[in-house]
């Protein structure tokens, strides 16, 4: 059973910053690569970030400089850091994971930037 529960969405006013989580359920969490997506009306899904196990990370370029994504592999839970936030950063956020073909998705959580 793999499960995904995310926090930390909220509104926020341009310029502001969130931390979202994402605790990952059982004892595989630091062995797999933990991925952020974001989506928004008329917008295609997109991977805004990924953490490998060794932490090793990507950042789209569209967040890279103001996004920072991290993992605890004692706390199994996986960290996306939103810094000078944009409106057009707006969209559901969803934890991701592949774990044997398969993907598992968190509910997601709505970040909202706007004044």
């Amino acid at each position: 059973q793999v499960q995904l529960v995310e926090s930390g969405g909220g509104l926020v006013q341009p310029g502001g910053s969130l931390r979202l989580s994402c605790l990952a359920s059982g004892s595989y969490f630091s062995i797999i690569v933990m991925d952020w997506y974001r989506q928004s009306p008329g917008n295609q899904r997109e991977l805004v970030a990924r953490i490998t196990p060794g932490g090793n990370t990507y950042h789209a370029d569209s967040v890279k400089g103001r996004f920072f994504i991290s993992r605890d592999n004692v706390k199994n839970t996986v960290y996306l850091q939103m810094n000078s936030l944009k409106p057009e950063d707006t969209a559901v956020y969803h934890c991701h994971v592949n774990i044997a073909s398969i993907d598992y998705w968190g509910q997601g959580t709505q970040v909202t930037v706007s004044s």
